[in-house]
C-alpha cells in the first residue's frame, strides 16, 4: 500500500512503460524541473508544447532533447488546444498544464466537441495529502473544481476518490462525509444529504467503500474522539477519504495543513477520459513531480 507521496513515483517506475505527457505551455521552470526528474527516472516520455526556443534553452544541460518531443506553439491557447487534441487522439496519455492560464487551459479541456470530458460526466478534483504527523495519506475532495456540489456530484466525488485510493492499494477505503457535527438536523441541511449518501452506500448504490457521515474531522481521523464523544462509527477514527460539503471548506482545510502543518499533496482532475494535471504556476517543482507521478499511476490500464 502506498503511504507516502514519494511511493507514488516508485510505483510509477514499476509500470513497465513510459507514460506520454503532453504539457501545454511547457516553458515554466518548476514544470520542466518535474518533467526532467521524471524523464531521468525513466517513467515518462514528455511532449512539450510552447515556445520551442525557450523550452530548449531551459533544458540545456538538463535533458537530452532526444528524450523528449518539443513542438513550437508560442500561443498559449493554441498550445492548450493542441495538447488536448493529442491526448484525445491517443498520441499522449496525460495532459499537464504549464505556464498557460488555468481558465484558458480548462476551456480547451471542457470544449464540448474537442475536449476531454464525456457528455454528462462530472469533473471534480481529488488530491492525496501527506502530513508529517499522520500515519498515512488522506484523500480529499473537492478542493478546486466543484463550488457547491449537489448529491449527484458528491456521488461522483466519492467514486473518483475511492478509485484513486484503490489504485494506492486500499481495497475498501473508509469514506468520511465531513461537516461541523455528527448530528443530523435542520441547522446544517447538508447533514441530511450526507445521511442519505450513507444509506445509498449501505444499500450498495455506492460501492467498494465503508462510509459514515455526517462526521467532523475529529471523529473521522482521531479514534480517541469517538470514545470521548461516545460515538460509534465504522470508520473507527481512521478515514482514508474526506469528502467536504463545498469547495470553501475543502480548499481552506488543505491549504491550512499545507501552510501550518508541513503538508504536501498530489492531485488530479477526475472525470476526464485521461488524467489531467492542473496546478498553480506558483506550485513547487516537488509538488508538480508528485502530481505527475500520480497521473502516471491513474493512467495505467485497469
Amino acid at each position: 500500500m502506498i503511504t507516502k507521496l514519494i511511493d507514488i513515483a516508485s510505483k510509477a517506475k514499476t509500470l513497465g512503460r513510459k507514460t506520454r505527457i503532453a504539457v501545454a505551455s511547457a516553458e515554466d521552470s518548476n514544470t520542466l524541473g518535474a518533467i526532467v526528474r521524471a524523464t531521468r527516472e525513466g517513467f515518462i516520455r514528455p511532449i512539450l508544447l510552447g515556445n520551442a526556443n525557450k523550452i530548449k534553452e531551459m533544458l540545456t544541460n538538463q535533458l537530452d532533447l532526444n528524450d523528449c518531443v518539443v513542438i513550437d506553439f508560442p500561443d498559449e491557447i493554441k498550445a492548450a488546444k493542441e495538447a488536448v487534441r493529442m491526448v484525445k487522439s491517443g498520441e499522449a496519455d496525460v495532459l499537464m498544464k504549464g505556464l498557460v492560464g488555468t481558465d484558458k487551459f480548462l476551456k480547451a479541456v471542457l470544449d464540448k466537441e474537442k475536449g476531454l470530458l464525456p457528455p454528462k460526466a462530472v469533473m471534480s478534483y481529488t488530491c492525496a495529502l501527506e502530513l508529517p504527523k499522520h500515519h498515512k495519506l488522506l484523500f480529499i475532495s473537492d478542493t478546486a473544481v466543484l463550488t457547491n456540489p449537489d448529491l449527484d456530484q458528491k456521488i461522483a466525488m466519492i467514486n473518483y476518490s475511492v478509485e484513486m485510493a484503490r489504485r494506492f492499494g486500499i481495497e475498501k477505503p473508509k469514506v468520511a462525509l465531513i461537516t461541523a457535527t455528527e448530528k443530523v438536523g435542520a441547522a446544517l441541511p447538508v447533514t441530511y444529504e450526507h445521511a442519505m449518501l450513507c444509506k445509498m452506500a449501505e444499500r450498495g448504490q455506492i460501492k467498494n467503500c465503508i462510509m459514515d457521515g455526517p462526521v467532523d474531522v475529529f471523529l473521522a481521523c482521531d479514534p480517541s474522539s469517538l470514545e470521548v464523544k461516545g460515538v460509534s462509527s465504522p470508520l473507527n477514527g481512521d478515514a482514508d477519504i474526506l469528502i467536504f460539503p463545498n469547495l470553501e471548506s475543502a480548499n481552506s482545510f488543505y491549504k491550512g495543513l499545507m501552510l501550518f502543518a508541513g503538508g504536501e499533496l498530489a492531485g488530479l482532475i477526475c472525470g476526464t477520459i485521461k488524467p489531467v494535471v492542473v496546478m498553480s504556476r506558483s506550485e513547487s517543482e516537488n509538488s508538480k513531480y508528485y502530481c505527475l507521478s500520480l497521473a502516471c499511476l491513474m493512467a495505467e490500464e485497469k
